[in-house]
């Protein structure tokens, strides 16, 4: 999955090609399509997995945990999320293919949510949809800015005392 992730990182989607998967993977083209039917579904599985562990990141320690990792983790995985943003924007089969393979992941964003609003800790003036595409435009904008090494290093401490701020209950 590495190698897959760095072919993806490096050329994207379309220009990973059977060759380019198979020199970073060390796998040969049957063994790679032995695993997944096909490289959208390696892709799929690859991007699905990313979702994943940032979706256990925010229920397990908050949305600072997610800055933290888009922040120091190794980047190679935001060219897999910018490239599966891209695809799901104009294939509208995959959209809804990748709606139906992680249904638990925002039920569990959503409970999160909700306890810490019962807590006090989050806002509780504005509908859970308009801070998820906040912080999904946060967390986006973070991306794009660490995947293409823009500037000076982003300002981590800084970004969450921002968020915390926005999040505050008023």
């Amino acid at each position: 999955m590495a190698g897959a992730r760095r072919a993806f990182a490096q050329h994207g989607y379309e220009g990973a090609t059977v060759p380019r998967l198979e020199a970073q993977t060390g796998l040969s083209r049957g063994a790679i399509f032995s695993y997944f039917p096909s490289k959208l579904d390696l892709f799929v599985a690859l991007a699905q997995e990313d979702q994943h562990r940032l979706i256990e990141r925010w229920i397990d320690g908050g949305f600072e945990e997610v800055v933290r990792h888009i922040v120091e983790d190794d980047p190679e995985w935001i060219g897999v999320y910018l490239d599966a943003s891209r695809l799901l924007r104009t294939d509208p089969q995959l959209r809804d293919r990748w709606r139906a393979l992680n249904p638990d992941g925002q039920a569990g964003l959503e409970v999160r949510y909700r306890e810490l609003q019962r807590r006090g800790e989050v806002r509780d003036d504005l509908p859970l949809d308009t801070i998820g595409r906040f912080l999904g435009i946060v967390f986006d904008g973070l991306a794009v800015q660490q995947g293409a090494g823009f500037g000076s290093p982003i300002d981590l401490e800084g970004t969450i005392e921002l968020l915390r701020s926005a999040l505050a209950r008023k």
